[in-house]
């Protein structure tokens, strides 16, 4: 007869401490708001300070800002390029943050810029399908509208980024571009003489900062449009709140009461099951160690305590499939899967897998591919 145990509840007191802000600061080109990154980059409260540029130019030239201290991240203009940084970057975080050393510092010039480049990519991707090219075949300048399917992955894209920044123990600088613009009506057509104000990127990049600041070209101040923060309060209705003599410095540690000797909380990351986690390790692992490394991973899942028969095979499946894909590269062209996002396909494949053996080991350590020269 089996017996189930109760979960034992786990909990803790709340620590009261301030949390590093994720800052949205944005507004009128010309406005000032890189130069106020890069002068919040010589801080003396913080650590490293990091400039993630995307689509624009000035990381360089605004090292030049008086009391600027920063490096800037290398990467080849593809999304999974960024990604990778904004995965190193967090994990230095962590490290930093584990080790009590001054906060990480991360700029982001500018997040509307990685916005446009996944709406672009989306359009890209519906111009090239079946029914985009049935259409274009006949009117070259026929207007294709992508599926919702591509708008999700672009969404999902966006996500997979904008939560690797709100999760690393660091103070982080959204840049984005804002302006003035003719309100529209529930179907998009424009009301006449009204005006609202719109931040270009996704419709909740707002909900991803703690912190969102405008700026005003010719306007000295800078203008908090809210803030979750029990120290400094921003009215819930009416306008932003005015802030002369804006520093980022000034923001984060005397208006927010951020403190460089205290390390917030860090919280779990979020997973559907355990195999997100995985299937990132052997990706990585993969690009990095290759088939060798893939095969110490192996064993490692099914020493893993708390992992389940059908994610261990998920597990086991990205593996395999791993290192069948570095023992038989693609050929140019050939459509690349983002391993990451391919946990149905897996869970998929485990199953059938399951089907098949009348009783899966998942602990099994000598597939195939593991003896292969």
């Amino acid at each position: 007869m089996s017996t189930t145990t109760t979960p034992k509840l786990r909990t803790r007191k709340p620590t009261g401490i301030i949390p590093w802000p994720v800052i949205l600061l944005e507004g009128e080109e010309k406005a000032g708001k890189s130069f106020e990154a890069a002068r919040f980059t010589g801080c003396e409260k913080t650590g490293q300070a990091y400039w993630l540029e995307l689509g624009e130019d000035t990381a360089d030239e605004y090292a030049n800002v008086p009391g600027a201290d920063y490096v800037i991240i290398e990467h080849n203009g593809t999304y999974r390029d960024i990604l990778e940084q904004l995965e190193a970057v967090h994990a230095e975080a962590k490290r930093a943050a584990a080790a009590k050393e001054p906060p990480v510092v991360l700029v982001i010039d500018s997040v509307s810029l990685l916005w446009r480049m996944l709406v672009n990519w989306t359009q890209e991707r519906g111009r090239r399908s079946n029914s985009g090219q049935n259409k274009l075949r006949f009117d070259p300048d026929a207007e294709i509208k992508p599926g919702m399917n591509l708008w999700n992955d672009a969404v999902e894209r966006w996500n997979r980024a904008l939560y690797l920044v709100r999760t690393m123990p660091a103070i982080v600088v959204l840049l984005a571009r804002g302006k003035e613009v003719t309100a529209v009506d529930g179907n998009g057509d424009p009301i006449p003489k009204t005006k609202t104000w719109r931040v270009e990127g996704h419709k909740h990049l707002a909900f991803d900062a703690s912190v969102w600041v405008r700026m005003l070209r010719g306007d000295d101040r800078a203008y908090v449009v809210g803030a979750r923060s029990l120290r400094f309060q921003v009215p819930r209705e009416g306008k932003p709140k005015p802030v002369a003599n804006f520093s980022i410095e000034h923001l984060v540690f005397d208006l927010l009461g951020c403190t460089p000797h205290t390390q917030p909380h860090q919280a779990p990351e979020l997973a559907g099951d355990l195999t997100q986690p995985w299937l990132r390790k052997v990706e990585k692992t993969a690009k990095e160690d290759g088939v060798e490394g893939l095969k110490k991973l192996w064993p490692k899942v099914g020493a893993t305590k708390g992992l389940s028969r059908d994610e261990i095979n998920v597990i086991r499946s990205a593996i395999e499939r791993a290192a069948a894909d570095l023992q038989n590269p693609r050929e140019m062209g050939d459509p690349i899967a983002d391993p990451s996002s391919e946990a149905a396909k897996l869970r998929a494949a485990a199953a059938a897998q399951q089907e098949q053996q009348s009783e899966p080991d998942p602990f099994d350590d000598d597939p195939d591919w593991m003896s292969a020269a």
